[in-house]
């Protein structure tokens, strides 16, 4: 047997992840992947030609201006204040550029902030359903991955079940709203429920327990609903966000992570986390996007087509017989899958040059999940044959 512990947890990981990995790499979908005549709605991917501006901006920083305009970049200083002036004013919080670290989207921002605060065996819940790589990063982290359910449909934040899952390992929890896959937004309330909890948990173990927000859709927000950052209502936070979603480019990988100003070890952090992202494998966005922020600070997706599409959907899903969750943001809605088991019906609409994907790959058997990125053809085009699956699978 290998003696290697990480080598151990890659194994156990590959094992965890299988069904992810092999519906992107072997799987009719894997074949598909591109082609125009399916009805793709498995990821946050576009499927219409990128915002104008990105490629403006782009092309412009490309152009180098000196001789180190290509040279080793990590938080550079104008990328800093722009997005210190952008949290000040979408969230009316005091944020300095000093406690903003630049990162390859959230994932980047997940990874530093998990190396930063975790100790090998400090516990990190997540809720669940997930982002289905939560739990493999805190494990490659050194940590232990606390699950703590959400049910559907409200997938309610519930404090007494948060303060069961705290042991005096617990370090962090993460928190992600508007929520992948649920699309709940959590309300100032909601937060500050949670807030009361870890607060009194971290004076009973005598060290903080850090909230990691996860704000990756904090600007995909539905029928005009506003949203409010943990960063409000709990000092220990630390704010991570990618513009990937914002501007449905998510192959642009360039993010954020932030220190809560009214965090009490702020400044004792900020050294800590410019080494994780050092030794993390240098997690800082490439120059060009680092010049092009304060551009793509202005930039959004079309959130009003977004709607309509979630609109169109919903309603026509329902209308057939489906069982479906209407999302508050985010680019994602939940339905229920006739069948109990989720990856038959997905294989039932693949067969129909339909593709969703499997509730059971992100912690929800059962269900399985759409994505409004999808275009406005092919949300038409597939309706027929959500009908029709149905009919097949009730028959």
């Amino acid at each position: 047997m290998d003696d290697r512990p990480f080598a151990r947890v890659l194994a156990e990981l590959g094992a965890e992840l299988r069904p992810l990995l092999e519906f992107v790499t072997r799987s009719r979908y894997s074949e598909r992947m591109g082609d125009p005549a399916i009805c793709d709605f498995v990821f946050g991917n576009p499927h219409e030609m990128p915002l104008q501006g990105i490629t403006d901006a782009l092309q412009r920083w490309a152009e180098p201006e000196n001789k180190d305009w290509f040279a080793y970049k990590n938080n550079e200083e104008p990328a800093r204040a722009a997005v210190a002036a952008s949290l000040r004013q979408a969230l009316d919080l005091p944020f300095e550029p000093d406690d903003v670290f630049l990162t390859p989207g959230t994932f980047g921002a997940l990874s530093v902030a998990l190396r930063t605060v975790c100790d090998p065996g400090d516990e990190v819940i997540y809720l669940s359903p997930p982002w289905f790589f939560y739990g493999p990063m805190i494990r490659v982290a050194g940590a232990v991955p606390v699950r703590v359910d959400v049910a559907p449909p409200a997938f309610d934040l519930d404090p007494a079940t948060i303060a069961a899952a705290i042991t005096p390992r617990t370090r962090a929890i993460i928190v992600n709203s508007p929520n992948n896959p649920g699309g709940r937004v959590y309300s100032r309330e909601d937060l500050e429920g949670v807030a009361r909890v870890l607060a009194d948990a971290s004076e009973r173990n005598g060290r903080a327990i850090y909230l990691l927000s996860d704000e990756s859709y904090r600007r995909i927000l539905f029928d005009d609903r506003t949203f409010t950052s943990p960063a409000a209502v709990y000092p220990n936070t630390i704010v991570m966000y990618t513009y990937g979603k914002t501007l449905l480019a998510p192959g642009e990988r360039v993010g954020y992570l932030a220190l809560a100003p009214s965090m009490p070890s702020r400044e004792a952090l900020r050294d800590p986390v410019f080494l994780a992202q050092i030794v993390g494998g240098w997690q800082f966005p490439n120059a060009t996007l680092q010049y092009a922020i304060p551009e793509l600070e202005e930039l959004s997706v079309d959130v009003g087509a977004l709607q309509r599409r979630r609109d169109r959907l919903v309603g026509s899903l329902r209308e057939f017989g489906y069982d479906v969750i209407e999302p508050e943001g985010t680019f994602y809605i939940p339905v229920r899958s006739p069948v109990s088991n989720d990856y038959e019906f997905v294989e039932l609409l693949g067969a129909r040059d339909v593709f969703v994907l499997a509730g059971a790959i992100f912690e929800l058997p059962g269900w399985f999940r759409l994505s409004v990125t999808a275009n406005d053809d092919m949300v038409e085009r597939s309706l027929p044959h959500f009908e029709a699956a149905l009919k097949e699978a009730s028959a």
